[in-house]
């Protein structure tokens, strides 16, 4: 990644960085798919990772906000990330900073507003809410409190954290589920985040994007099946991929730094194999 050159001089840590974000996760296999759900997801991500981009380099505010209002349009609640851009912005012309910032991402607000005014008659997004009508899931246990409910969070929890691939008895053996597979099974490498200088105002504001984004979308009926791993998360990957570079800068690359990436690359290619050209998964 390019905010890896940013955050130390290492050619070394751009490398890993950039597999990592490549091939070392989920978002290969979204990618590879490329169905209208999953492009929504890789597209903000995207848009995600070059506002931090440039709010690490140029800082150009109202680039920024138009990197963030594209992310908003392809997920809508990934706006609730603007704190980390706040803070990155913030100088003493943080009056001026934040203007143009709010300039570059209105037009896109505005846009999802009309939008959604001349679709429902309303500005916010009904369509998240009609879900269970359109898709005849009304009584579905998954649907039971609504679209959201903070009911749905420890559902959320396990797919994220505490899912695991399907053992078999005959060939292939192991294949993954289309309910979930935990986070740090298909990304080993995010363990590092954790190890992230918790000191660091940046990296406080990084670990609150992530736990205010998993807020929102783990409050969802459903946990984002068909998937392979659990791609709510990837919403926030952006964020994490910079704990885990900030993590691996302070120490430097290790072997066991190396190794996780294998293991990850190693995962993420399985679940490429298995699901697009094998077919071999199932809930």
């Amino acid at each position: 990644m390019l905010s890896a050159w940013v955050i130390k001089h290492d050619k070394k840590l751009v490398v890993w960085s950039g597999i990592l974000a490549g091939f070392g996760n989920i978002i290969w296999f979204l990618a590879s798919v490329g169905s209208s759900w999953y492009l929504g997801q890789v597209s903000a991500a995207f848009f995600l990772s070059f506002a931090l981009y440039e709010s690490l380099t140029k800082k150009r505010p109202f680039i920024v906000g138009l990197l963030l209002g594209a992310a908003f349009l392809s997920r809508i609640h990934v706006i609730i990330s603007f704190p980390v851009f706040l803070y990155l912005l913030k100088d003493k012309k943080w009056f001026k900073n934040y203007t143009l910032f709010a300039v570059g991402t209105l037009p896109f607000i505005i846009f999802d507003f009309v939008y959604n005014y001349l679709r429902f008659g309303v500005i916010w997004d009904k369509a998240y809410f009609i879900l269970p009508t359109v898709l005849n899931e009304l009584n579905q246990p998954w649907f039971s409190k609504g679209v959201a409910n903070i009911a749905y969070i420890p559902t959320n929890i396990q797919a994220a954290f505490w899912t695991f691939p399907k053992i078999l008895t005959t060939i292939p053996y192991i294949e993954p589920s289309w309910y979930s597979l935990a986070i740090w099974i298909t990304t080993p490498v995010f363990i590092f985040a954790f190890f992230a200088p918790f000191r660091e105002n940046l990296v406080k504001f990084l670990w609150l994007a992530v736990a205010s984004i998993f807020l929102i979308v783990a409050s969802h009926g459903g946990t984002g099946w068909a998937q392979f791993g659990y791609r709510f998360a990837v919403d926030f990957y952006p964020f994490l991929f910079l704990l885990v570079i900030k993590a691996v800068a302070k120490t430097g690359l290790k072997p066991i730094h190396w190794m996780l990436l294998v293991l990850s690359i190693i995962v993420n290619l399985w679940g490429v194999i298995w699901i697009n050209i094998l077919g071999w998964v199932s809930f």
